[in-house]
């Protein structure tokens, strides 16, 4: 069954904190609605989210977490029972949720020691529709997260949280090296990574259409923002895309039309991405290589949980 609804947010933790604070306020088009000694609370102006992206001021950079939603406040009590139930570790017990738009949530470590939370009932933010040629992001679309072991990552989220695969590519020399799952029916919230270590993939904001997207990558592009990939358009989740780091050197990238698909006659493809029309169907952005796809391994998370031997 199941109980996950949406993505909600993702919060980071940065030792630069007012550079970064000016990058998604500024260039990335985000919304600052409140901060608090060292803590801002992002949002995206088309989404109903209270806030998309949170950034705290720390000595390390690392993934604080990820959120998502539940439909209601027993969705929760039932997840939790679940995870316990399934030996997850809680970080709390459901109750009440502390942050903007306040809600009922409870945390637990993932199967790779990352912080996740699941809320429920948090106050709908009053937000708008984005304009034509309104060049700022809609709403987050999906995070990806690396993984060391692929496959007992993909195999958790689908027995704990409900998660179903999309889609997955691999390579000839290196095998399966990212799976697209989802929690609706579109095309994925997240997707796991085959990496080094445990740590943050990127972050993806969905833009208005084509032409917005393309403006922002301008605008981005100008702002001297260091562009890793693109603008190019996917074959696994048909979705456009352009990479870029942001100050602490996460991935972020903004993106538009994902696909949304049905779920009853879906089967899950396997792409093979060594072929240049699956990482980018339009040939225009210039090629993936090792050196690419390194940048998105990101730094050693010194945040996550390791469990003691049992």
């Amino acid at each position: 069954m199941r109980l996950l609804t949406h993505l909600r947010h993702v919060d980071l933790a940065v030792p630069d904190y007012d550079k970064q604070l000016d990058f998604y306020a500024g260039v990335w088009g985000l919304t600052k609605v409140a901060e608090d000694s060292g803590v801002s609370f992002l949002a995206a102006e088309g989404s109903p989210e209270q806030y998309v992206v949170r950034l705290r001021k720390a000595d390390e950079k690392r993934l604080d977490l990820v959120s998502y939603g539940a439909a209601s406040a027993t969705d929760v009590d039932t997840l939790a029972e679940q995870l316990l139930a399934g030996g997850v570790q809680l970080i709390s017990q459901p109750g009440k949720v502390e942050t903007p738009g306040g809600g009922y949530g409870f945390r637990f470590f993932d199967v790779d020691g990352r912080t996740i939370e699941v809320s429920a009932d948090v106050e709908v933010r009053q937000h708008r529709k984005i304009e034509e040629k309104e060049a700022i992001p809609v709403k987050l679309s999906h995070v990806v997260l690396n993984s060391p072991d692929l496959n007992r990552t993909r195999e958790w989220y689908e027995s704990h949280l409900g998660f179903r695969l999309s889609d997955t590519l691999m390579h000839p020399k290196m095998g399966e090296a990212m799976h697209f799952m989802r929690i609706s029916n579109q095309h994925h919230s997240m997707a796991i990574a085959q990496g080094p270590h445990t740590a943050l993939h990127h972050i993806s904001f969905e833009m208005r259409g084509i032409d917005e997207y393309m403006r922002g990558s301008g605008r981005v592009i100008r702002s001297g923002a260091r562009k890793l990939w693109g603008p190019g358009r996917h074959l696994a989740g048909d979705n456009t895309f352009t990479y870029f780091l942001d100050p602490q050197g996460n991935t972020v990238e903004y993106t538009t039309e994902l696909e949304v698909l049905d779920e009853d006659t879906w089967h899950p493809h396997v792409y093979d991405f060594s072929q240049p029309e699956v990482t980018d169907q339009w040939g225009t952005a210039n090629a993936m290589n090792e050196l690419v796809a390194k940048e998105s391994f990101n730094d050693v998370d010194r945040g996550v949980f390791v469990a003691p031997p049992v």
